[in-house]
């Protein structure tokens, strides 16, 4: 690991972008230009500390996990993702496949969408991102797999009216069919198929079906906790290799929906935002 040369890569990577280019907003005025390091710490799920130890050549060796966040908050090219991990002494992720950094031109459009439910996904269900108003809608699931959620945690399905459980469930085992046949030698899919099969007796059955499809526009029925129901159309675009997913729901101008959602956004902000911190007791 060379502690030297990765602190100067991330501080260099943080100068450069504003906090509108990752979603935040600008607040105050700064005195310096790019990300602070709490900001670059709020974005990856570390500790500022952490963050600052590395940026002080004074930081443990950090996971692949905490690299690959380190990548999607700076906006790193692919590239320089790689030259990311070298200097912390780690191999990059390997090329072909499916990829789980998602490309900086993707995340901006994605922190550009900021009243409307948006997450980057990967072909067989992994979030790979997520912007604020997605996190008010589901939670935040960035990391996690939504068909593996779906077939082994039981709350994962309260979101949903039960009449749709069942063809929510033949959704996600027909899309991940078609793409453990559209890519044989990726082991991620083929992993997660032979999991499900032998933990869900649902899934088992639904992937003895052979049913096959990929992901359409669609519209969803939300039971959201706070706002109530929300009924929003889902637009599925694909990425260059259709590999990655930017799913964006919305809802239609003058519909009770519609006004739900902005209520949402106030009030999903709100909840992200972090508590105050209480005055020192006397």
């Amino acid at each position: 690991m060379n502690r030297t040369e990765l602190a100067d890569f991330l501080r260099r990577a943080r100068s450069r972008l504003a906090p509108s280019d990752v979603g935040l907003s600008a607040g105050p005025r700064r005195r310096t230009p790019g990300l602070r390091r709490e900001e670059v710490a709020q974005l990856t799920g570390m500790s500022t500390d952490y963050y600052t130890r590395l940026e002080q050549r004074r930081g443990s060796h950090p996971s692949r996990q905490m690299l690959t966040a380190l990548a999607r908050a700076l906006r790193l090219t692919d590239t320089e993702r790689d030259h990311l991990f070298h200097l912390a002494g780690q191999e990059p992720p390997r090329s072909g496949g499916s990829s789980d950094h998602v490309r900086p031109g993707l995340l901006l459009i994605l922190d550009r969408l900021y009243d409307l439910p948006a997450s980057v996904l990967n072909d067989w269900g992994g979030v790979l991102a997520q912007n604020a108003m997605s996190i008010a809608l589901t939670g935040d699931h960035t990391g996690r797999n939504l068909i593996r959620h779906w077939f082994t945690d039981p709350g994962a399905r309260d979101l949903f009216p039960r009449e749709a459980h069942e063809r929510h469930a033949r959704t996600h085992v027909a899309g991940l069919r078609s793409v453990t046949a559209a890519r044989p030698d990726a082991p991620g899919p083929a992993a997660l198929a032979s999991e499900l099969r032998a933990k869900s007796a649902e899934f088992a059955s639904l992937w003895q079906s052979h049913e096959v499809l990929t992901r359409r526009p669609t519209t969803k029925r939300f039971l959201h906790p706070v706002v109530g129901t929300l009924d929003l159309d889902c637009e599925v675009l694909l990425s260059g290799g259709h590999d990655q997913l930017l799913v964006v729901h919305s809802a239609r101008p003058g519909t009770a929906t519609y006004e739900r959602l902005e209520l949402l956004r106030v009030v999903g902000l709100q909840d992200l935002s972090p508590s105050p911190t209480p005055p020192p007791t006397p």
